[in-house]
């Protein structure tokens, strides 16, 4: 089973982009509802509130447990910056899962006014990838580890560490389902 965090963002659409592809998906707001699911994706949203709702639905340790056990996970924009290993521009408070070995910047591409699409290449999809860009976190440091999959200007804006992909762009404003498909098959290894 595949989940989809549903604390707040755009949780819904990445759901009906699963199901599109031929895979079941829930809603994760407890965990109890955590512990059934096989990945996670980790939507777009406002990534301070999302860590702020981890913790009230007491979900932040659990969920901590299961990314350092190498459950599968698909961050997108503010899933990437709770991802992260650090965060610029983010409240004192704000704390991440350090399960990918990036340093963001939160909202590095600038306010809404300055949201952009750009069609990017990636090696693993056949045509180029039309991605929607909101508010986007800047990748300001790679770790080692990690595999540029797609850059925008010279700067990473998809990437990948052992069972994490994580992306500074929204994948389900699009009708486009190639890349929800790609890291369902070849990162999750799951068959629908």
């Amino acid at each position: 089973m595949i989940g989809v965090l549903a604390l707040q963002g755009g949780f819904a659409v990445h759901v009906e982009a699963i199901e599109a592809c031929g895979f079941d998906a829930i809603e994760v707001r407890t965990p109890a509802q955590l512990a059934e699911v096989d990945a996670l994706v980790m939507p777009g949203g406002e990534s301070t509130t999302m860590w702020k709702l981890l913790a009230f639905q007491e979900l932040e340790g659990p969920l901590r447990e299961r990314l350092e056990a190498g459950m599968p996970v698909f961050g997108t924009c503010a899933g990437m910056i709770l991802l992260s290993a650090s965060i610029s521009d983010g409240r004192a408070d704000q704390s991440s899962f350090a399960s990918i070995d990036l340093d963001v910047r939160r909202n590095g591409y600038g306010r809404q006014v300055d949201s952009f699409e750009a069609d990017l290449p990636i090696a693993a999809l056949d045509e180029p990838y039309r991605a929607v860009f909101i508010r986007a976190p800047v990748i300001e440091r790679l770790g080692d580890g990690v595999e540029v999959l797609a850059s925008v200007d010279g700067t990473p804006v998809l990437v990948r560490q052992g069972p994490v992909l994580a992306a500074s762009f929204h994948p389900e404003l699009t009708p486009d389902t190639r890349l929800h498909r790609w890291w369902l098959t070849e990162i999750v290894g799951a068959s629908s």
